[in-house]
C-alpha cells in the first residue's frame, strides 16, 4: 500500500491568520473565545469568532473578487491559497472539502440556492483552477479528519496523485440556535474534561493540508492508520461505552501495525460536554491509552464543527515538530469517571507518533495516527 504524507498545512481561526500566529498564541495559552453580545437572536454567549478586519486584510489586493464571494468562501480561499501557490494543480489533483453547514447563512437572506454546499466547493475549485470535481465530506463533527482519510484512500487507490484537503465552518445564528436548543452552550469559555465544565463554546475556522506520496524529511507526517466507525447510538448522544471511538482507534492501530503503548500523545475531541468527555475517557481507558498525555484544543478555538478535526491536526503536527505538548486550556480538576492524563502544562516531550480523534452526532467517530518524518 502506498505511503501517504501530509506535507504542508495552513489555518485561519479566532486566534488569527496563519500557522505560526496560531501556534504562538497556543504557546502563550491565549484563547480566541470571547463574549459575543449578539448573533442573530442569540445574545450574550461565548464563542471563537474571526475578526472581520482579518478576513478583509487577506483580500486587500482583490476587492472585486472578494465582492462575489461569501464570508466563508473568503476564509477558505485565503487559507488554501498559500498551499496552492507553493504546489501544483493538475488533472491528477484532488480537492476534498470538509464542512458541516457551508453557506448556511444564505438561508436567512432567502437565498436557498446559495446554501448548496456543492456550489461552495465548486466556486473554490474554479478559483484555483482545479479541473477535477471537488469531493465534499459532510459528516457532522468528524468531517475534518474524515476528509483527510478520504484523500489518503483516493491517492492509495491511484485515483489521484495528490490532494488538497480544505475544511471550514462559520459561526452563524443557525448554528448557535441549534446548540442552544440542546442546552449545550456554556455560559463561560469551555473547560474540556474539567469537573466544572458547563458545555460547549462554538467557534469558526478554516484549515488546509496537502497530501502526496512524497515525503520531505523534517516537514512531512506519514498517515500510519485511520478508521471511522459509526455506532449509531443516538442522533445526538454518544455511546455510553465509547464503542464507536474504541473500534475506530483499534482499527487505526491495526492499519498502522502499532500497539497502544507506542502512541506518544493524544489530541482528543474534547467538547466540554458531559457526555462527550465521559465517552472519550471511557474509550481511551478501554484501549489502554488513559495515561498517555491527552489534550483538547477547544479551549483555544471553541468547537469549529467541520473545521475542528483538520484545524486540530494542523496544531497537533506543530506540537510534534516542536516536541512540545499542548496544554488543555480550561482544565483544572478531572471531571470524568476514568483517570485520564489531561495535559496541564506545555512541557517538552518527544512526540514521534500521535493519535487524533473526533466524534459527532449520529454516533460518528474517527481516529487518525500520524508519525513525523
Amino acid at each position: 500500500m502506498r505511503k501517504i504524507y501530509i506535507n504542508k498545512s495552513e489555518c485561519f481561526s479566532s486566534l488569527g491568520f496563519g500557522l505560526q500566529r496560531n501556534w504562538s498564541a497556543i504557546q502563550q495559552q491565549q484563547s480566541g473565545i470571547r463574549k459575543i453580545d449578539q448573533l442573530g437572536f442569540i445574545a450574550d454567549f461565548y464563542g471563537g469568532q474571526i475578526a472581520e478586519e482579518w478576513i478583509t486584510a487577506q483580500w486587500e489586493k482583490d476587492t472585486r473578487e472578494a465582492a462575489t464571494l461569501t464570508r466563508l468562501e473568503r476564509m477558505l480561499i485565503s487559507t488554501l491559497a498559500p498551499l496552492v501557490e507553493q504546489g501544483t494543480v493538475s488533472d491528477r489533483t484532488a480537492l476534498v472539502v470538509s464542512t458541516t453547514k457551508g453557506n448556511i447563512a444564505a438561508l436567512a437572506q432567502g437565498k436557498v440556492a446559495d446554501a448548496n454546499i456543492n456550489q461552495l466547493a465548486q466556486r473554490i475549485a474554479d478559483f484555483f483552477g482545479f479541473t477535477t470535481q471537488p469531493i465534499i465530506v459532510c459528516n457532522a463533527c468528524v468531517s475534518g479528519i474524515l476528509a483527510v482519510a478520504v484523500a489518503k484512500r483516493l491517492i492509495q487507490m491511484e485515483q489521484f496523485d495528490e490532494a488538497y484537503v480544505l475544511a471550514g465552518d462559520e459561526l452563524t445564528p443557525f448554528v448557535t440556535s441549534g446548540f442552544t436548543s440542546f442546552q449545550a452552550m456554556s455560559e463561560v469559555p469551555c473547560k474540556p474534561f474539567d469537573a466544572h465544565r458547563k458545555g460547549v463554546s462554538l467557534g469558526e475556522a478554516a484549515a488546509a493540508v496537502y497530501l502526496s506520496t512524497k515525503a520531505v524529511v523534517g516537514e512531512s507526517f506519514e498517515i500510519l492508520g485511520e478508521a471511522s466507525i459509526a455506532d449509531a447510538n443516538h442522533i445526538s448522544g454518544p455511546s455510553r461505552t465509547g464503542e464507536g471511538l474504541y473500534l475506530s482507534i483499534q482499527q487505526a492501530l491495526e492499519e498502522a501495525q502499532l500497539a497502544a503503548n507506542q502512541i506518544d500523545c493524544i489530541c482528543a475531541h474534547g467538547t466540554a460536554t458531559a457526555y462527550n468527555d465521559e465517552m472519550e475517557a471511557i474509550a481511551f481507558d478501554r484501549m489502554g491509552l488513559a495515561q498517555k498525555p491527552i489534550h483538547s484544543q477547544k479551549g483555544y478555538f471553541g468547537h469549529t464543527l467541520g473545521a475542528a478535526g483538520l484545524l486540530e491536526v494542523v496544531m497537533l503536527m506543530q506540537s510534534m515538530r516542536q516536541n512540545q505538548l499542548i496544554k488543555s486550556l480550561g482544565f483544572e480538576e478531572l471531571g470524568v469517571s476514568r483517570a485520564v492524563n489531561i495535559t496541564t502544562e506545555a512541557e517538552q516531550k518527544n512526540v514521534q507518533i500521535a493519535l487524533k480523534t473526533a466524534s459527532g452526532f449520529g454516533g460518528s467517530n474517527t481516529a487518525i495516527i500520524l508519525s513525523k518524518k
